[in-house]
């Protein structure tokens, strides 16, 4: 069996598609990668790419888009509602068949030494990557962003772990590391004050007291006329994407407010649709195996 790893990078740009182009160029084309899907969000100036591939060659692919990314995008020029310490802002490796997640971590540390090589870029490591506990948690290592960089490497606690101790001058630094799938889910409020949805957002993210493996923001969108939940479901097997946007219905009806829509940033996991089919329909014996697609590998 040929191992399989999937790189899900996010890239500070939504706003101009000749950059983001470029960018998926990197994933086009290569012996033994594949590029799923790519999004552009222009209110949070953001893109997310979705490859899949043999290890070495995903490393590979990856490390010549962060420096597309770091030769294009100028952090001192950008603005959204997303937080970013990058250009390449965030790269994880998950590990999809046949690799182990200690393996992902290895192509994780040998993608970031090489950008940090390459790009003169400082790298930092994440999730099941991280070299110290105050480093695990994404939004820890970003808290500051761009803007706060200077500062913050200035802390021995805040050395990166590989590449110069300074920000690189107009791509920030890149965190990257091996973790566990995440589902990106925003829920649309039919409302334009953001308050509502970053009162809810306290009340359903993890770390404020909420649903394991959540993380969530409260944001404006759409020219500030709709108010979003953005969300990053760490591991849906420990909060269904069900569960979370049902979460979210409850916290918007005490406020007199409705859900307008929901939209998925990237891919989602076949088992995670599965259980929102089976939640809707009270089907409880739907699964994977059930679904006609999933046995059409011969």
């Amino acid at each position: 069996m040929v191992p399989i790893l999937e790189c899900v990078p996010n890239f500070s740009v939504g706003r101009d598609m000749q950059v983001l182009e470029a960018i998926a160029d990197h994933f086009r084309g290569k012996q033994g990668v594949k590029l799923l899907d790519y999004t552009a969000d222009a209110d949070h100036n953001r893109s997310v790419i979705t490859a899949v591939g043999q290890p070495e060659a995903l490393r590979d692919a990856l490390v010549s888009a962060v420096g597309e990314a770091v030769k294009r995008i100028d952090l001192n020029c950008h603005t959204g509602q997303h937080p970013r310490i990058g250009a390449a802002d965030v790269v994880p490796f998950i590990p999809i068949r046949g690799c182990t997640m200690a393996e992902a971590d290895a192509i994780a540390r040998q993608a970031a030494a090489e950008i940090a090589r390459r790009y003169d870029l400082p790298c930092y490591l994440y999730e099941r990557s991280a070299t110290a506990a105050h480093r695990k948690n994404l939004a820890d290592v970003r808290k500051g962003e761009f803007e706060g960089l200077p500062a913050k490497m200035q802390d021995p606690l805040w050395k990166p772990d590989f590449g110069p101790e300074h920000p690189h001058p107009t791509a920030g630094a890149t965190v990257i590391g091996a973790r566990a799938p995440l589902i990106a889910f925003n829920v649309n409020l039919n409302t334009s004050d953001v308050r509502i949805a970053k009162a809810i957002a306290r009340r359903v993210r993890h770390s404020s007291g909420g649903y394991r493996s959540v993380k969530a923001l409260g944001v404006l969108v759409e020219q500030g006329e709709v108010a979003q939940v953005t969300m990053n479901l760490t591991d849906y097997t420990d909060t269904a994407v069900y569960r979370a946007f049902e979460a979210v219905k409850m916290e918007a009806a005490r406020y007199g407010v409705g859900v307008r829509n929901s939209e998925l940033i990237g891919l989602i996991p076949m088992q995670a649709v599965a259980d929102c089919a089976a939640y809707y329909l009270q089907m409880d014996s739907l699964n994977v195996d059930r679904i006609l697609e999933s046995g059409l590998e011969f």
